[in-house]
């Protein structure tokens, strides 16, 4: 979103809202779920490797009853992050509380998320969602706190999955309607959907650059918010192929245009829902809290960016004169700074937005890290200083080739400043720490060794 944009939320994590079905609709009696079930075309368990890809097994609702005790099996050396050839065997176990019956235009689909157990009773330590699950109790459990989350949710429709000349489906700019658009029906019927199977959208607009959309949800809880993302983005590339185009939540698909982000925003509650992040007589009406939060997403940005920022497509978009943040910061109702605190007319919508993740990472490890990040803050109480003032986006290049003043610019200095941070290691265990960096740190090598077309224009002449 541009610089120039006026408050593009109105999904507030003060403003909770308990009809969502998606929150709401905990079942917790099997046969109930079973009457579901059977009102169902495809039954499908959906998860995410640890890269953050969706995955999926379809199942047989006549088994409803096993496979929620027991699980289904899979090979988990078959899907990025999971296991090994000699130790393969992993457990999908869908959470009944999960359930959703999406209509689409051809079949009734029934969605589940799963958990991944190691064997039946143990859960998997790799598994991204038991992450979030632990950090969320932990908040709760040390400091008493509750976190709403909402994430803008943006993305291109393109004619086709492969790069062309004329992929785009219009050429229209921020907030601009034209009735050429392809893409207006596809945004009309992806929040058609949704409403369908019981979640309301907040708003839609076109965005920025061409064939570019953004959808706004509503906010809930971060395990709802992070379960509702995966299938947001399902249905999102789904009703785009009914409709012959494609949906891409890239990061950076063209050059000179900005990018795909994934903005997240916070708020924090005690248990007897008091909101924690104003302070009426505070500095920027924020608490201690709230500025002790920011100070930790400040200090350990550039430690957790390869989370955030989690693909060497996603450096590409930290530019000068684009809205991705390239500096460590934050602002008052200021787009380009990393952390934002947008205007709040009180308690109850006062909030904190991180602006640096994109949508190519994995949901529930971005969630969770943002968590961290703001807990460990609380921790040290690191005060977050002074806002930004202007426009970060016009900042000089960095004096020195590595300045951290700055958010990472490639992906090799993300996966070192990862390979050297202790919280990180700590933060994520040292399974999942281990399994992930090597996953980035082949998606790195892959690329460092890759030569590309613009290589031979550059250097065939040599």
């Amino acid at each position: 979103m541009g610089n120039r944009h006026q408050s593009e939320i109105s999904a507030q994590p003060g403003d909770f809202r308990e009809s969502e079905t998606i929150r709401t609709s905990k079942i917790s009696n099997i046969k109930e779920l079973e009457k579901k079930i059977n009102d169902v075309d495809t039954l499908q368990i959906f998860t995410t490797d640890l890269n953050g890809r969706s995955v999926t097994l379809q199942v047989n609702p006549g088994n409803a009853e096993s496979f929620f005790k027991k699980g289904v099996g899979f090979d988990g050396s078959s899907v990025p992050g999971y296991g090994t050839v000699d130790n393969s065997d992993k457990l999908l176990i869908p959470l009944p509380e999960t359930f959703r019956k999406v209509p689409f235009a051809q079949e009734n689909l029934g969605f589940l998320i799963g958990k991944i157990n190691e064997e039946y009773g143990e859960r998997s330590l790799l598994d991204p969602r038991a992450l979030l699950e632990r950090v969320v109790q932990q908040a709760e459990d040390e400091f008493g706190f509750r976190f709403l989350t909402a994430p803008e949710h943006e993305f291109f429709l393109l004619t086709a999955d492969e790069f062309s000349k004329d992929i785009h489906t219009d050429n229209a700019g921020y907030f601009h309607t034209d009735p050429r658009d392809k893409g207006e029906s596809v945004k009309k019927e992806i929040v058609a959907v949704l409403k369908r199977c019981g979640i309301q959208f907040e708003k839609m607009h076109h965005e920025v650059t061409p064939s570019q959309h953004e959808i706004n949800l509503s906010c809930l809880d971060p395990l709802t918010t992070a379960d509702r993302t995966v299938l947001f983005s399902y249905i999102t590339k789904r009703v785009a192929n009914e409709q012959d185009l494609h949906a891409t939540f890239m990061p950076k698909p063209f050059n000179g245009f900005n990018r795909n982000a994934l903005h997240i925003h916070i708020s924090a509650q005690d248990l007897e829902g008091n909101h924690l992040f104003y302070n009426p007589s505070g500095s920027d009406n924020l608490s201690e809290t709230a500025r002790f939060f920011i100070g930790g997403m400040i200090k350990y940005a550039r430690e957790t960016s390869i989370i955030m920022a989690a693909t060497f497509n996603s450096y590409k978009a930290y530019v000068i004169g684009k809205e991705a943040p390239i500096v460590r910061g934050w602002g008052l109702k200021n787009r380009s700074s990393m952390v934002r605190v947008p205007y709040a007319e009180g308690a109850k919508d006062t909030r904190i937005e991180i602006r640096s993740p994109d949508p190519s990472g994995n949901i529930y490890l971005q969630i969770a890290t943002l968590i961290g990040m703001g807990l460990q803050g609380i921790r040290e109480k690191i005060d977050c200083g002074d806002p930004d003032i202007g426009n970060l986006s016009d900042t000089k290049t960095a004096s020195h080739l590595m300045d951290t003043n700055f958010l990472p610019r490639n992906m090799f200095e993300a996966l070192v400043e990862a390979e050297n941070s202790s919280f990180l290691k700590d933060f994520l265990g040292d399974s999942l720490y281990s399994q992930y960096m090597s996953l980035k740190t082949a998606e790195w090598e892959n690329y460092r060794t890759f030569v590309t077309p613009r290589e031979h224009k550059m250097n065939f002449h040599i």
